[in-house]
């Protein structure tokens, strides 16, 4: 995933622009917000800002409408993962500046299918990858290879032979112990799938569908 690429977001304008490596003074601070792709996004807020403005920043910069399922979490001395409480002041959580967290899936939703947007689809998939390489999802090898081949599909499409070698999975990360014998049935599953004709609600319910254990 690239961990390079910043986007910073000014306070008073909300507009895009390349992120500046430069301190916050005055009543604002800056917070490091880390999306589910790796890239981070630099947004100036003020320090009284409570965690749902900085939410619906994050949710605004990246055209995000369907905000409830989405959180922000934050690492401290005693835990990792922290859900900032949105209806608090973030300053009485982050002390340090600059502010560092990141963006995730807090809800999944009982039928993903229903979701409006390809955006909130998008990010629930990336979730679900970034779980499964973290290991926060414990899986038996032919769920994990089931959940690769949905999301290799979802990301690459449909198979195709013309266009993909023998070797087209090799820079495509989806288990945190990425075996040969793991790629080789991924493909194999992948080679089954056809959802050319499918919604991408549909799609990400049969990832869904894996994640929340129904296979497993």
């Amino acid at each position: 995933m690239p961990e390079d690429k910043k986007m910073a977001i000014d306070g008073d304008h909300n507009n895009s622009k390349p992120a500046a490596n430069k301190g916050t003074g005055g009543g604002t601070a800056l917070a490091q917000v880390t999306m589910l792709d790796g890239s981070v996004l630099d947004i100036s807020i003020d320090r009284k800002a409570k965690g749902r403005e900085l939410l619906d920043k994050v949710c605004e910069a990246i055209n995000l409408i369907e905000k409830d399922y989405f959180g922000l979490t934050y690492p401290d001395r005693h835990d990792p993962r922290n859900w900032l409480d949105l209806e608090k002041r973030i300053s009485k959580f982050m002390k340090a500046e600059p502010w560092k967290l990141n963006f995730e899936v807090k809800f999944y939703p009982p039928d993903p299918a229903q979701l409006q947007e390809d955006i909130t689809r998008y990010h629930l998939c990336l979730q679900i990858r970034n779980d499964i390489l973290s290991n926060r999802l414990p899986c038996s090898f032919v769920t994990h290879a089931l959940l690769g081949s949905y999301l290799v599909q979802s990301e690459l499409g449909d198979y195709d032979p013309d266009t993909m070698g023998k070797n087209y999975l090799r820079d495509f990360k989806f288990a945190p112990n990425q075996t040969p014998d793991l790629e080789e049935k991924v493909m194999e599953l992948h080679r089954t799938h056809n959802y050319s004709t499918m919604s991408t609600g549909s799609r990400l319910k049969s990832i869904h569908t894996a994640y929340t254990g129904d296979l497993i």
